[in-house]
């Protein structure tokens, strides 16, 4: 099983939880703790929906620390990296990773360093998939089903989609055997309102 840190051939070594954040923010390190800690036994996974388990051993890492106290009821899986993203421990893996120079200041997004570690870190085959990778990397089951179901549309994401839907179905009325059209409005996909006249 992987130990929790990863020597990527550079200065310091980071562990599995700097690499998440590396490769996906907030998002991927929620996403890796609750893999990590349901895979260990301390986590119980229903539907959308995550308990820690009370007789399970206390984690090492101030990560699964959280999680961990976080989740002592059930709570929803989405919920895990709203609770997160302001937490004391996610935000110092953001305020070293800037200090490193591997992500930036304010938006904590991946500089050049930064992805040459990810790259190099791809390599590291103790390394769990999904901590590069995401979710979609684990083997199909409850907890991949979970963690996949809890990732939230990105804004105005929804809104695209329904209206793109609402087009589909406008365009599949079009497809009927009689020429002229019943909805009105004059109008194909070929033919013009008219105009064009001396």
């Amino acid at each position: 099983m992987f130990r929790r840190s990863a020597a990527v051939g550079e200065s310091e070594a980071l562990d599995m939880y700097d690499l998440a954040f590396l490769a996906g923010g907030v998002q991927r390190v929620a996403d890796s703790a609750v893999v990590a800690l349901s895979e260990a036994g301390s986590l119980r996974m229903r539907g959308s929906r995550v308990r820690a388990l009370g007789e399970a051993r206390r984690p090492e890492h101030p990560v699964e620390r959280a999680v961990i106290a976080w989740c002592t009821r059930s709570r929803s899986i989405a919920s895990v990296p709203t609770a997160l993203r302001t937490s004391p421990e996610v935000e110092e893996i953001g305020r070293r990773l800037a200090t490193r120079g591997l992500v930036t200041g304010t938006r904590r997004r991946p500089t050049r360093a930064g992805r040459r570690r990810l790259r190099s870190a791809q390599h590291d085959e103790s390394l769990p998939a999904y901590v590069l990778d995401g979710p979609a990397t684990l083997s199909r089951g409850p907890v991949r089903r979970g963690v996949l179901n809890a990732h939230p549309l990105p804004s105005g994401l929804g809104r695209t989609l329904t209206r793109m839907g609402r087009a589909l179905d406008r365009d599949s009325d079009l497809d009927t055997t009689d020429s002229t059209p019943d909805w009105g409005g004059g109008f194909s996909c070929g033919g013009g309102g008219g105009g064009g006249g001396d």
